[in-house]
């Protein structure tokens, strides 16, 4: 008469050890994704009520909030204070002295006041406490790289930007952009765009949040790209700003403002005096969350054209105007620019003649709007 077993052999206890690992090491990357696709439909909520604020004091004062004053400059208070009415943050603009900049103690409060959806869930937080409540979430400044200015400052000999395009985005000192100053239309003009906080200190390089001070002077946007492409982020010398994205009260380029030189998750550069260009960054994979002046929230890839992306970063770009004497010689297709889900970005070249001009080519983006009934293509 053969005896029972009453338990598991070494070998079996191995085998559904090993079973148990395996099943682990495929649901963690599942359970990690579900996770990040959760921050970032959060983090599109927050950009898409940052965006009905805009329309919001837009609705009230017709122009959008400027992005910072002449007269304190970078000490400023932030276009994000502007619209906490309308982010039913009434307690925290209660606490906001207008008539002071951002470091002055009665602003203490506010200064350290943390504001939800001003804040990405997927970003990595390592700012010390000291330097202010966080933000993700920057003003679109278009881009000139004009630091601080407006048409006054670019047209003045005196000033250290003389010559230079005037600031081309929605939010710049003292502006009053409105909807019928937005020529490129609403939709196709980026508001607000994500960017992470900084590592804190300048003790260390951390090229994917910190600003850095390659030592040039550019002129152009493209200098500034090649320039700030070529520093060495291991020098410590080339460090500008690290506690990137503290306090969401101050104006300043690495607070609360970017620019539109580098396409997305690329570096940000500084360039004393009043020159600058912050890129729009995320933790998502490959890309950053924006919102347009219409309120619509879109991804945009990382792959998205350095024309492309700057054309989403000026208000009033200055395409062809086709009734103006321009014709189309020939066009070849692009590339698909980005996905939002419900419709496709795709980028075109398009060669151009005006009169008996020499040609020139423009890459123009259009989206493919699809519905079961119809495919519509416009510019």
């Amino acid at each position: 008469m053969g005896s029972s077993r009453n338990a598991f052999t070494l070998v079996e206890l191995l085998v559904v050890i090993a079973i148990i690992g395996v099943l682990v090491a495929l649901l963690l990357p599942a359970v990690q994704a579900a996770r990040e696709a959760a921050r970032r439909m959060a983090c599109s909520n927050n950009l898409k009520q940052i965006g009905l604020a805009l329309q919001s004091y837009h609705d009230s004062y017709r122009v959008f909030p400027m992005a910072n004053t002449r007269a304190l400059g970078f000490i400023s208070l932030s276009v994000h204070v502007r619209i906490l009415p309308w982010l039913e943050m009434q307690n925290v603009f209660a606490l906001v002295d207008f008539t002071r900049s951002y470091l002055d103690a009665t602003n203490a409060a506010a200064r350290a006041t943390p504001v939800p959806v001003f804040h990405c869930p997927s970003d990595s937080d390592s700012l010390p406490a000291a330097h202010g409540a966080r933000n993700n979430y920057y003003a679109n400044s278009g881009v000139s790289i004009v630091a601080i200015g407006n048409i006054e400052d670019v047209t003045n000999p005196s000033s250290v930007n003389y010559g230079m395009p005037p600031p081309d985005g929605v939010f710049f000192t003292d502006s009053r952009v409105g909807f019928a100053d937005i020529r490129d239309g609403s939709s196709n003009t980026a508001a607000f765009a994500e960017k992470i906080t900084g590592d804190g200190t300048n003790a260390i390089s951390t090229p994917r949040s910190d600003t850095y001070r390659p030592g040039t002077y550019p002129a152009t946007p493209d200098e500034a790209l090649r320039d700030c492409l070529a520093v060495d982020v291991l020098d410590l010398s080339k460090q500008g700003v690290s506690t990137v994205g503290a306090p969401w009260l101050r104006a300043y380029h690495s607070t609360t403002q970017y620019w539109h030189v580098a396409p997305p998750n690329q570096r940000s550069c500084m360039y004393p005096p009043q020159r600058i260009m912050t890129t729009a960054n995320s933790y998502h994979t490959n890309g950053v969350l924006v919102v347009f002046c219409d309120g619509s929230v879109r991804f945009i890839a990382n792959t998205i054209s350095v024309a492309a992306w700057r054309a989403l970063g000026t208000r009033a770009g200055g395409e062809p105007d086709w009734e103006q004497g321009w014709h189309l010689v020939s066009h070849r297709p692009g590339k698909l620019a980005w996905d939002d889900g419900s419709n496709q970005y795709v980028e075109m070249v398009l060669t151009l003649r005006k009169d008996a001009g020499a040609p020139v080519e423009r890459t123009v983006t259009y989206v493919i709007i699809t519905s079961p009934v119809i495919t519509v293509i416009r510019e």
